[in-house]
């Protein structure tokens, strides 16, 4: 892909408001090139905010999970595509991903989710699931392969068999990094930055070990080198 270390760090603006995530932008500079803007965020003015993010020569992930019938994902797409977005995430079902798929435009990239970092056996269990994680993801991740999606959004735990079903084309995004000596918080399939680059990951996403710490440049510029120190051919 071509990708440089910097390039691969997806930082999440996990705030209240546009004032917030600006000033956290201000203070990571040149450290970070690409953002995530999600629930949280988008809510509060982040739709709006990401014009500004691209307008600036970032690059902006739009994190939203849509899941609904294929005429409103199709419209919701084109939305999106319009601001100028990287990457859109929907829900990993077959009618969401032919949706949203068929209505991409321009450079927009669909991300896949297949199970949440947030859930393991026992919550897909719960919600009525009889598989297990790992056959769930595997079989939503065959899915969205053959209908044509650009990415799997993943947990680091399922990268390399993923790519064996995927293949080298399909963008693997890992959340759920928490680098050495970072609390899990709720999150339960959780990898440090190099494990999930060693595994095969394209592109991480973290939010609270950079946004929350007490010097957020330099927790970024730590992630980064630890991205291309695992990136680095063996």
């Amino acid at each position: 892909m071509g990708l440089t270390p910097r390039d691969r760090l997806i930082v999440a603006l996990d705030f209240s408001s546009v004032e917030e995530a600006q000033a956290m932008v201000e203070r990571l500079g040149d450290a970070v090139s690409f953002y995530k803007i999600g629930y949280q965020l988008g809510f509060a003015g982040g739709i709006t905010f990401s014009r500004y993010l691209i307008d600036a020569g970032k690059e902006v992930f739009i994190d939203l999970k849509l899941h609904d019938i294929g005429n409103t994902v199709a419209q919701g797409v084109k939305s999106v595509a319009r601001l100028g977005a990287t990457f859109l995430t929907v829900h990993a079902y077959p009618q969401t991903m032919r949706a949203a798929v068929e209505a991409r435009e321009g450079s927009l990239r669909i991300l896949a989710v297949t199970v949440l970092t947030s859930s393991d056996d026992a919550d897909l269990a719960e919600a009525g699931y009889a598989c297990g994680t790992a056959a769930l993801v595997a079989r939503r991740a065959a899915q969205a392969r053959d209908i044509g999606v650009d990415g799997l959004v993943c947990s680091a735990v399922e990268v390399a068999e993923l790519r064996k079903i995927a293949g080298p084309a399909v963008a693997l995004v890992t959340p759920g990094i928490r680098p050495a000596g970072s609390v899990p918080d709720e999150q339960k399939r959780i990898a440090t930055p190099g494990a999930a680059i060693a595994a095969g990951a394209d592109y991480l996403v973290v939010g609270r070990p950079i946004v929350a710490a007490k010097e957020p440049k330099a927790a970024a510029e730590a992630i980064v080198a630890e991205i291309g120190e695992a990136a680095k051919p063996r």
